[in-house]
């Protein structure tokens, strides 16, 4: 295997790798991070997840999606402040300037003619530079050259959040937006739900830092593993126009040998009813595999629950159904419901304390500088009310799957928390 040298002015020459493997030959604008160029495939079933191979070259369109979905978006709180910081010319570029590594896979790429070797840079087993994470905090820049060697140029989503070792643990800390900061302890309270149910999930707790709360979980991808969204999975094949999006992704997890995808849906579908989740687009669920025999591993633990609970709004539009948003597959809960195949591993007499939970959690007396206790009340009882209407419909002896193509979401979006002040 043979990368050619890099070439003149702002394009590079580079290794796309998997791991130890080199998958392909890739050309990238240094300026604009973007992928100009596929050449040689040396690894076409290491290619990300979604992106085809035909007559032995890659679908550059597609590589360069998934490596867009890396990058930090542009209207992140922040980036722009934080872009002008470091020096480069946008979020992309911080790809390049970090050689694409993540804390989610095992991608990256190597430089024609570098030495560099996976063993050296891995961040699952070496360190990575706190620059890029205290710049994207607002924190003073650091004298001196900066090190771009950090997973957080590779953190996706609109919330402020970094990675950070703690005591050996690679954790990832996210902030929440305004008016309320409201969704780290959202997290924490989705944790809990999930506890009470028996659903796999990554446990959240929640920490406090100059006055307001930030979610603190460790990563749940090892050296060995990585996270693959459902967003690539449904690019493995093509949707018919007759095929609902919920049916597409579980035909397209089936076809790849993903295990029990229905059951998982079952148990996101009554997650995110529960807490009234309004942002699980197809970025914030996915499955695992082994990046080195490729072999699919199951449904990743539920993870990103924060926007629920009524994040964003009064608790006027809280109690207008129509104001709530859900996503992936609905535009309304109550319709994502009729997706749910089977409702009887719900132990209902679980989540009786729930309300009083929620009361407990959003009580803490830091989250008194965000929230009052009459809208705290108005979360628990609105919650009561769903589990409520959830047993109702658990019990019903007419109730039936529906798949269909009503009420569908045509976008896969995430939510844009960015709000001046």
């Amino acid at each position: 295997m043979i990368i050619r040298a890099i070439s003149n002015g702002d394009k590079m020459n580079c290794a796309l790798m998997h791991k130890h493997i080199c998958v392909a030959e890739i050309e990238l604008d240094t300026d604009t991070g973007f992928i100009q160029r596929i050449g040689k495939v040396f690894a076409p079933e290491h290619l990300p997840v979604g992106v085809p191979v035909k007559r032995g070259s890659a679908d550059r369109a597609a590589l360069n999606d998934w490596w867009t979905d890396r990058s930090i978006p542009a209207s992140r709180p922040g980036v722009r402040q934080a872009v002008e910081v470091l020096g480069v010319s946008s979020t992309k570029t911080l790809l390049v300037r970090g050689y694409g590594l993540s804390l989610s896979d095992q991608y990256w790429i190597l430089p024609a003619g570098s030495d560099m070797t996976w063993e050296t840079l891995y961040f699952f087993r070496n360190g990575f530079s706190s620059d890029i994470g205290d710049v994207l905090f607002g924190l003073e820049k650091k004298t001196g050259p900066i090190n771009f060697i950090s997973p957080d140029s590779t953190t996706d989503g609109f919330l402020i959040k970094r990675w950070k070792l703690i005591d050996g643990k690679r954790c990832l800390i996210k902030g929440g937006s305004n008016p309320f900061r409201q969704q780290p302890l959202n997290e924490m309270i989705a944790t809990e739900i999930m506890n009470r149910l028996g659903i796999p999930c990554v446990p959240y707790s929640v920490v406090w830092d100059g006055g307001a709360p930030y979610s603190v979980c460790e990563d749940f991808v090892d050296e060995n593993t990585e996270l693959v969204p459902a967003w690539r999975i449904i690019k493995t094949r093509k949707q018919s126009n007759s095929t609902s999006m919920y049916s597409h992704f579980v035909n397209c997890a089936e076809a790849l040998g993903i295990k029990d995808a229905v059951a998982f849906l079952d148990r996101l579908i009554v997650l995110d009813y529960i807490i009234a989740n309004e942002d699980r687009h197809l970025n914030n669920f996915g499955a695992l595999r082994n990046a080195e025999t490729l072999e699919w591993l199951g449904m990743a633990p539920i993870y990103d629950s924060g926007s629920s609970l009524g994040y964003d709004k009064s608790v006027p539009l809280m109690m207008n159904a129509r104001e709530v948003i859900c996503k992936p597959f609905k535009k309304h809960h109550e319709e994502q419901l009729k997706l749910v195949s089977d409702f009887g591993w719900i132990d209902f007499a679980k989540l009786e304390d729930v309300p009083g939970m929620i009361v407990g959690v959003l009580s803490d007396k830091n989250a008194r500088d965000y929230m009052d206790e009459s809208r705290i009340h108005a979360i628990a009882e609105l919650t009561r009310k769903r589990i409520e209407y959830l047993k109702q419909l658990a019990g019903s002896h007419e109730r039936k799957q529906t798949i269909d193509l009503n009420d569908e979401v045509t976008e896969n979006v995430a939510e844009d928390y960015y709000t001046e002040g």
